[in-house]
């Protein structure tokens, strides 16, 4: 089998152009896609604690202890004590990051609206169904069983 015909082969190549275009976008921005996914990940109205995120957003928690580090930097979130946890913390939008993530939702609306203009929406629903399909067989740990 070719590498181009195997469904990790195809995951990964699409989702490196994906990244690829929304990193491009981004930096016009003085930004990153990485940054993006977390303003768009953080409750805009209460915030979200920052323990949550990394799950959240399949991310490691060194990565993301260094974008929340930069993105505070750049004024895009701050850090609030969790009232319901006084252990924690919460990752909170500044305005200049409420901005920041109107670009990113517009952004993200824009791509999705045009994918859907060239896909059919049957093909969209086939397409929502087989990445389920393949991380409730991850999940479930059943590639490779013993």
């Amino acid at each position: 089998m070719q590498k181009e015909q195997t469904i990790d082969h195809a995951l990964r190549a699409t989702w490196q152009a994906v990244a690829k275009m929304y990193n491009e976008q981004a930096v016009k921005y003085d930004s990153s896609m990485a940054m993006a996914f977390v303003l768009l990940n953080v409750d805009i109205d209460k915030g979200t604690p920052s323990t949550a995120l990394g799950p959240q957003m399949g991310m490691e928690p060194t990565s993301l202890s260094r974008i929340l580090k930069s993105m505070e930097e750049k004024g895009a979130i701050y850090r609030e004590k969790n009232p319901d946890d006084g252990r924690g913390v919460l990752i909170k939008l500044t305005e200049f990051g409420k901005e920041k993530r109107k670009i990113s939702r517009e952004h993200v609306i824009k791509f999705n609206e045009t994918v859907k203009k060239h896909v059919s929406e049957e093909k969209i629903k086939h397409f929502f169904e087989v990445t389920q399909t393949i991380n409730t067989l991850i999940n479930n740990k059943e590639i490779f069983k013993k």
